[in-house]
């Protein structure tokens, strides 16, 4: 674990995810209901990818009866809303680290133990525009997910080699 790691406190974290949500569900004249919070409460759980059925799982160990389409469309509600992403690469969710503010993803991945690092790099984005403008196409989404290792397992693969 890094040092970072152990001086994040995750309750208020995910507190801050759930109120930052309700602004800008209201801003955008969204209604933000209990399974939506619930949802995204589930996906800021551990700042690691998580997927639907995962979801789906501990939406029925609280007691909750949904189905794969119920968690499929809160998942919709909160993508269109800017407050998760879909990591294609994982078939899996990850809370937006910027919610607030309309920007491409652009995702580090550990292969290992999955950690993600949300990047907001605007020359990536620009570069990808003009390269797609080049080419004769228009560009209206794009999530650049970029696999390898994280700090933290790179420095305990070395030790294992060394």
């Amino acid at each position: 674990m890094s040092h970072s790691e152990h001086e994040h406190n995750h309750a208020q974290c995910v507190a801050d995810a759930l109120n930052q949500a309700e602004q800008i569900c209201t801003h955008q004249g969204r209604r933000l209901t209990t399974l939506h919070r619930r949802v995204l409460e589930l996906v800021w759980s551990s700042h690691r990818p998580i997927g639907a059925y995962s979801i789906l799982d501990a939406l029925s160990e609280d007691g909750r009866k949904a189905a794969p389409p119920t968690v499929y469309r809160a998942l919709e509600f909160l993508m269109e809303a800017g407050l998760v992403h879909r990591l294609d690469s994982l078939n899996a969710f990850i809370g937006c680290s910027d919610p607030g503010h309309a920007h491409q993803g652009q995702f580090l991945i550990c292969r290992n133990c999955r950690q993600v690092i949300e990047l907001d790099t605007e020359t990536v984005d620009t570069h990808i525009r003009a390269a797609a403008a080049e080419a004769g196409f228009f560009a209206e989404q794009q999530t650049l997910e970029v696999q390898g290792l994280c700090a933290d397992c790179h420095a305990q693969a070395d030790v294992a080699d060394g």
